[in-house]
């Protein structure tokens, strides 16, 4: 499928000048909180948007809460970080999608990553990103996880720790979680 062309600012829809537009490329990191059930329908939303582009890097674990099939972009896991590189010259896949993405949102994020981010840990395709990021791009992170976890002195902390990297938090929202829990 071609990429379509936006018109510029200022002109009206419709028309549009001979300089091609550049796609605005989104990286979505999903991780393994039962909130990864949502990805499909967040990608579904994301496509909705006109001159977006967008990439999805997964972890092992997410897989469990959604099926690949409903994901109508590129999915990249562990398994293609290594099947890529076989030489000195072969490009390293997290430093590639870095130089690619514009702005990475990581939805859900769980407890589990959010510890490996906030110390440092990048022993996975998503974590090696996000450890390799442009501080100068936006990088956005949804923390998903059961009230408890999300109540632990531990995950302030963390949170913290990732908004002094710069980047934002979209804060989490109350409900009643799978587990029929109410909370955030």
């Amino acid at each position: 499928m071609e990429p379509i062309s936006l018109p510029e600012p200022g002109l009206p829809a419709g028309s549009s000048s001979s300089v091609p537009q550049k796609r605005f490329h989104v990286l979505v990191g999903v991780t393994g909180s039962v909130a990864a059930l949502k990805l499909p329908l967040l990608i579904a939303e994301l496509l909705k948007i006109p001159g977006l582009e967008v990439k999805v890097v997964t972890t092992e674990r997410a897989k469990h809460f959604y099926s690949a099939q409903e994901i109508p972009v590129t999915l990249y896991g562990d398994e293609e970080e290594w099947q890529l590189w076989k030489g000195r010259s072969d490009p390293v896949l997290h430093i590639e999608l870095r130089r690619w993405a514009d702005l990475m949102v990581v939805a859900p994020l769980d407890a589990n990553t959010l510890a490996k981010v906030a110390n440092g840990i990048c022993d996975n395709l998503l974590t090696c990103v996000i450890r390799a990021w442009d501080l100068s791009k936006p990088l956005l992170f949804c923390p998903a996880m059961n009230t408890a976890m999300w109540e632990h002195p531990i995950t302030a902390r963390q949170v913290e720790q990732l908004k002094g990297f710069g980047y934002t938090e979209i804060p989490c929202v109350v409900k009643k979680l799978v587990c029929g829990d109410e909370g955030q």
